[in-house]
Order: structure tokens, then sequence, then C-alpha cells
């Protein structure tokens, strides 16, 4: 079910009502039930796949839990993870081994064999919403029992309430199990305090969203198909918009999944902080897919040894975290190379820190070239992210240096007017989210904000809607 549809407005205040009549004690499985429900309005052939993930790590989580010897333990965190790994490899990266297959072909064959002619369509055609963050979610969860962070939970209900609690689903934030399942089983109350930030939240990430992504996303979608039909300046600004479209396409999300979840009392995971903000790309992944960072760091950098190595090998974990974040992102060889960009920033700022110091200076002008210097270096690197292959990648680059084209992109004015909206929220969101920031403002100030924003939804929202991005992850 997409945030952003007429089912979801009817649906989410329909959970909210029914989950306050109910006792507390029973709220946990009404939200178990709206989660398959959310999940299989899209994608119904691929409740299974969540099913199956679910209870595969439920009963590897309680046999770490149960097992005695460590050896044995590490088995079943091995089997966990290989689970885990081949269902992304299966749905998300078989393909970049096969070869091409023509779609009429795929059809008549699933026609044909309906059970296999589906793995056959997914691996090809499609793949199951949010399988990167559900299996993420998941597999947290066996690490932190396997750790000793975490007691491994005996009911599989309760399991599979904390996998498929509905607003971070399908795109995040990745939560973790001790942080989310005590707030899904505790008593919440209706309070007006809940529903006023929740309504920021999913304001704000409504705004973000339908005025700024939808409405970037166009101008994105024109320079990227076509790169060498356009002049220099307008392929240029494509690309910034596609680096705007991003953003505010994944922080919207997550926003509307943190406002929908805090309507009942739970707090998500704050996934993103004001990234084009930062003066280095270290304190750009201190704001960016938060969540995922934050993942990547407990389960991966520490385990292979941190910072707490001698300098190469270091060097070395720094690397394979951003090339697997890459990869993690899509079959496709540019997000690697979009990981690399992003390792390579920052490694070399680490080593030129002591000389040049930029994201600490005292001075405004450093920091501010500093940010330029970020938000030009992140840019770059979305054009490897959103390309399809590194020739369409050069296409693009080459388009941006060289051009071909004689066109320039019609730039309409309410473009102009939503991001210079959109900077200003970003800019007095910098140190505060959304709902500290308000509780600091009287209230004038604070309906004249939600007048502002949702006057700017309802004029200035995109023609086109264009998917939520992350959903291919």
């Amino acid at each position: 079910m997409l945030f952003n549809s007429l089912p979801f407005f009817i649906f989410s205040p329909m959970v909210v009502f029914f989950y306050y009549l109910l006792p507390y004690t029973k709220r946990w499985i009404f939200l178990l039930f709206a989660g398959y429900f959310f999940y299989g309005f899209l994608q119904p052939q691929f409740l299974l796949l969540l099913l199956l993930s679910t209870c595969v790590d439920f009963y590897f989580a309680l046999k770490i839990s149960q097992s005695p010897q460590h050896n044995i333990k590490k088995l079943f965190l091995a089997a966990s993870l290989c689970f885990n790994i081949g269902l992304l490899f299966v749905f998300k990266y078989l393909s970049l081994f096969l070869k091409d297959l023509d779609p009429m072909m795929a059809n008549i064959y699933r026609a044909e064999n309906p059970i296999s002619g589906l793995l056959v369509n997914a691996i090809y055609f499609s793949i199951p919403i949010g399988i990167s963050f559900y299996t993420f979610q998941s597999l947290s969860y066996t690490f932190d029992v396997y750790f000793g962070k975490q007691k491994a939970e005996t009911n599989l209900a309760k399991y599979a309430a904390f996998v498929a609690y509905f607003p971070p689903l399908v795109a995040g934030p990745i939560e973790r199990f001790n942080h989310l399942s005590t707030q899904i089983f505790a008593n919440h109350k209706p309070l007006y305090k809940n529903f006023s930030n929740g309504f920021r939240f999913m304001l704000l990430g409504f705004f973000l969203k339908m005025c700024i992504a939808d409405q970037a996303g166009n101008y994105a979608d024109l320079i990227f198909d076509k790169p060498d039909d356009y002049q220099s300046p307008s392929v240029i600004f494509g690309m910034l918009m596609f680096g705007i479209q991003i953003y505010a396409d994944f922080s919207g999300y997550s926003l509307i999944a943190m406002g929908a979840s805090i309507c009942f009392g739970i707090q998500l995971l704050e996934n993103f902080r004001t990234p084009y903000l930062s003066t280095s790309i270290t304190q750009f992944w201190q704001r960016w897919h938060m969540s995922l960072t934050s993942w990547f760091k407990d389960y991966l950098y520490i385990p292979i040894g941190g910072n707490k190595v001698s300098v190469p090998r270091w060097v070395f974990n720094i690397l394979i975290v951003f090339l697997i974040s890459g990869f993690w992102h899509g079959a496709n060889y540019t997000f690697i190379a979009w990981g690399a960009i992003h390792g390579l920033g920052y490694l070399l700022e680490h080593f030129t820190k002591p000389y040049l110091n930029i994201s600490e200076s005292r001075y405004k002008l450093v920091r501010f070239m500093g940010g330029i210097k970020t938000f030009l270096l992140v840019t770059v690197a979305w054009v490897f992210f959103r390309a399809n292959s590194f020739a369409h990648a050069k296409q693009v680059f080459m388009a941006a240096i060289k051009p071909q084209g004689n066109q320039n992109l019609l730039i309409e004015h309410q473009l102009w007017i939503v991001l210079g909206l959109f900077i200003c929220i970003d800019v007095m969101l910098y140190k505060r989210r959304i709902d500290t920031y308000l509780n600091t403002k009287k209230l004038g100030f604070r309906w004249l904000f939600y007048a502002v924003v949702l006057g700017a939804i309802l004029m200035f929202s995109g023609t086109v809607k264009h998917p939520f991005v992350y959903f291919q992850f």
C-alpha cells in the first residue's frame, strides 16, 4: 500500500481508531494482521516470503539461545545469514548472472507453470517490496540474540508482529527488536500530543514526497532518459534534481512512517537529519539513512574489527562497508561504484583531517565551502546510483561537459517556490526534529507553518506520481 494513495488515507485512520478500541493486550495482534494486509495490498504473492523469513529467523534465534555450545550458536547464526543473504541473492541479484529473458516467453511460461512461473517472473521482472529492509531488520534480531544483547522471543506471533509492523515495513527505518517490540506490546493511551506530533511528521513527509520528490523527479527523468538532447545547464540541473528527488522521496517516506507510528504511541528510529547541510562525507553518513548506517556499523564494521586494527586493515574495513552498502541497494555494478565514491571520499577526508578540518572550522565560510564540496561529491555519486549502466553514467557526464543537444528544460515557476520552502524547512530543522522545533514556537507560528505546507501540497503537488524510490530495494 502506497503512503501517498487513497487506500492509505482510509486504512491509516481506521487502524488507529480500532487500535485504541481494543484492550491493549490484544492490540499487537491487530497490528500484526494490519501489517500483513498493508504488505499484501500491493504484492499478495510475496506474503509467503515475508512469513518464511519471519519463521526461519525466529527458529534460528531460538536455537542460538537454547544451544549451550558456542560453535553450535555460530552454526545457527551462519544458517540465518545464509538464508537471508540467499533470499536477497535469489530475488535481487540472481538476474545479474542470468541471460536476459523475453517478457513474452516469461508470461507463457508462467501461464503453463503457475508456481515456478511466479518465481521466474519475480527474479527477472520484479523485486519483493521492502525485501532488503525486512530481511535486515529480522537479521539484526538474530545477531542481537547471538551476541547476547537480546533474549530470544519464544512467541512466534509476537516476533512476527515486530517484523510485520506496517509503518517501516517496506522502506524503513530498519528497526531493532529491543527498541520496537517493547513499544508494540505497551499500553499506549490516545494522547493529543501523539496525534499532534504524528500529524506534523506526516504533513512534512507528504510535502517532501508530493511537492518536492515528484516534481524534481519529472526533470530528473527527462535528463536521464535522453541526456544527449539537452544543453549542459539543463543536464546539470537534472543531476541536481535527482539528488533532491531521492532525498525528499526517502526522507518523506520515513517521516510519514514515523508520524503514522507516533499515532500509536510508538517511536521509530530517526532516519534522516538534514544530510544535505553536512560539511563532510563523514557528517553526511551520520545524517543520511541513519538506521542503515548504524546497522552496518553494528553488524559488519565492528565484527570485522572496526578501527581497532592496523591502518591498512581499517582502510579495507571502511571500503568493504561502503561497497557492500552500495551493493545492498541493487543488482547493478553502478551501485558498487556509488558506494566506492563515498568510501574513497570518507577516507580522503580522514587522512586530510589533521591538515584541513573543514567540518569543525570556526570560520563559517570554510564550513560553507565544505558543505558545497560535500553536496557536489554526493551529486556526482548519485549519477551512478540513477544510471542503468556505466555507459549510461558516462553519457550523462559527457552531456554535462560537452553537450550535443540544443534543448533546454522548461522549468515551471512552482518548482522554485517549493524548492525555496524546502530549503527553508531544512535549515530550520538542522538541529531539531519537526516536533521538537514546533513545540518551541508560539501557536500562531505553528498554524502558519501548517497552512503554508498544506497549501503547498494542495497547490503544487506533482502532476506525475513517482513510486517511492526505495521500494525497489
